[in-house]
């Protein structure tokens, strides 16, 4: 089959600091970057690039969750196409997702780290499975669910041009995230690797409200600017929280196993999210299970009752931001019987945080904003440099819902309930 294609001028498509990226051909392929860097976009568009260049080629894409590939890497390849002016060249299922290059018969296939035997038994029709592209590789908590899903590219053709490769894009959160000594650590990165920073200044069509939007972080939150704007990792020092870590655990079988679990909110709109944890407690072993997280900006009352709706939890007891009483009693009278005010008086924020302090917390990795904020929730520090018993009032919308939830055990007011069934049943299980 023949196709006319209009020459593509790839530097007008691409713009700045991306040649290096473009054209490498490590056999890992790292970029690390902040917001509006460009980096998921400039990544869409090499690969529809290639795949049209070399008909030997598949790729795999990879999320730690499947479901969250088809609003993020298959919508940005589908974008690519579209800005390469080849839409009609490739057809896309979006239901399984799928892409495939019409004239070869070459595929874009999407997995997710929730189903490894899916990706272990690939198979391709076409030449051979030899790019894979791993985007937000920070949600995947340890090295070796990485290393299994790297197994999957392998075999070779007899081609000059052909090479194999690991493409890697993620926002870094934590220096102490296994990501930094496998691939930035001069001493023990991977061999055959090219790892670049890229950051929101790379980016040359970002429009001035989008670049003051980051201009402005600088000021109002400038250790979240490291990482937001600049790409830089999360230092671990000063953090508030040194006793959780990010863990698969099979939910249904926690809950069951702890049969306690409580839920708190934390109101926002415009800038900050509106935020609702579910944890597992298991008081015996100071174990707390975060399984299930909510965040969102500019939620309105009915948008807050649906999503309680739709979690199963409008017989829950949900423990909420007191500075907020007429949306409490809005949701009460919708149908959210149980919620109520939590406890605010002076020195309840410490005394709160102590508290989780003495829990062991594992967080599932679903739960992408909570983990976000265990990573970047730190204490003020004063004009020396010391660190101050006394937390930032940022990243932590999250926390101060989960803040909230505990109140019952350890100011005396909980209720003796036991919502595993609820619990349970916001699983749809």
């Amino acid at each position: 089959m023949t196709t006319k294609v209009q020459p593509i001028r790839i530097s007008e498509k691409i713009g700045n600091g991306y040649n290096r990226y473009w054209n490498s051909r490590n056999f890992y392929r790292v970029n690390k970057g902040s917001r509006g860097s460009k980096k998921s976009k400039n990544t869409a568009l090499n690969f529809i690039h290639r795949i049209m260049k070399y008909p030997w080629a598949n790729l795999l894409v990879v999320r730690r969750y499947s479901n969250t590939n088809k609003q993020s890497t298959y919508t940005d390849l589908k974008w690519a196409a579209s800005q390469l002016g080849v839409l009609h060249l490739f057809k896309f299922n979006e239901s399984l997702p799928e892409i495939t290059y019409i004239p070869t018969g070459q595929k874009i296939l999407f997995r997710g780290l929730d189903d490894p035997l899916k990706i272990t038994s690939i198979t391709v029709d076409v030449g051979i499975l030899c790019w894979l592209w791993v985007e937000e590789a920070y949600q995947i908590e340890n090295e070796d669910k990485f290393s299994t899903v790297v197994e999957s590219i392998r075999g070779t053709v007899d081609d000059p041009e052909f090479f194999k490769q690991v493409t890697i894009t993620f926002n870094p959160w934590s220096e102490r995230h296994w990501l930094k000594k496998a691939f930035f650590d001069e001493e023990t990165r991977r061999a055959d690797t090219f790892a670049m920073t890229s950051t929101f200044r790379m980016n040359e069509w970002l429009d001035d409200v989008d670049i003051q939007r980051y201009l402005d972080l600088y000021k109002t939150n400038p250790r979240r600017a490291r990482i937001v704007c600049d790409g830089e990792w999360g230092v671990a020092e000063g953090l508030v929280f040194d006793n959780f870590e990010a863990r698969d655990f099979d939910k249904q079988a926690v809950i069951q196993r702890v049969g306690e679990t409580t839920h708190g909110m934390d109101f926002g709109f415009t800038n900050d999210p509106t935020t609702l944890p579910s944890t597992a407690v298991d008081l015996k072993r100071k174990e707390l299970w975060i399984y299930d997280e909510h965040y969102e900006t500019g939620m309105l009352t009915q948008d807050i009752y649906n999503m309680i709706a739709e979690k199963g939890l409008l017989k829950a007891s949900i423990t909420a931001d007191s500075s907020d009483k007429r949306l409490i009693a809005e949701l009460r009278a919708k149908g959210v019987r149980r919620i109520h005010s939590a406890v605010k008086k002076p020195g309840s924020i410490r005394h709160g945080i102590s508290f989780l302090q003495g829990f062991k917390i594992y967080i599932h990795p679903s739960c992408v904003n909570t983990i976000e904020e265990f990573n970047t929730y730190v204490f003020q520090q004063d004009k020396e440099g010391n660190w101050l018993n006394e937390p930032e009032d940022a990243n932590n919308h999250i926390i101060d819902a989960l803040r909230y939830s505990m109140e019952r055990y350890h100011l005396g007011t909980r209720k003796g309930t036991d919502e595993k069934v609820g619990a349970l049943k916001s699983l749809g299980l």
